[in-house]
Parts: C-alpha cells; structure tokens; sequence
C-alpha cells in the first residue's frame, strides 16, 4: 500500500473535515464493495484450492479412502471429510 500525502489530493474543505477526526495519523481507505478482490485472487491460491478439491473429489469417487487422501495431500481426515462431502456451488 502506497503512503499518499492528503493535503496533495483532497479539496481543503474536505481536508479540514478529516482533519477534525484525525490529526498526523494514517487513514485506510478501502476500496467500494463491488471493486474488492476476493481472497487468493491475486496470489492464485483460490483457483489452486479449486483444482486440489476438485481432484480430491475425484479420488474419492474412484475408491481411494479418506485416510489414503489425507496421507497423500497432508491434510486431515476432517478436512478431506469436509472436501469431498461438500456440494460445490
């Protein structure tokens, strides 16, 4: 996150107004709703959780256990439980 200096890109009267609310201190500014990421979007860790799930799933399907998954993806009984009896939306 870049640190931009208020008094550079806010009009003065809404300056003042901030500045009533806070004075020398750091302000976040988040994005609108409809402009947010989701997480993993940027990283690509969503997209690779959704091939993992998926070919856990499949796994299951052709008859490998949930103790065999768990040992193969390092995850717990409970988690592959939870991959594999989930319905994907």
């Amino acid at each position: 996150m870049k640190y931009i200096n208020a008094d550079i890109i806010l009009p003065e009267e809404l300056l003042k107004e901030v500045q009533k609310y806070v004075q020398g201190g750091m302000v976040y500014i988040p994005k609108p709703e409809g402009l947010r990421k989701k997480w993993g979007e940027n990283s690509g860790s969503r997209v690779y959780l959704k091939k993992r799930n998926l070919e856990i799933q499949q796994l299951f399907a052709s008859g490998a256990t949930i103790d065999q998954l768990s040992s193969q993806f390092c995850l717990s009984c409970d988690s592959i439980k939870k991959i594999v009896y989930t319905k994907n939306k």
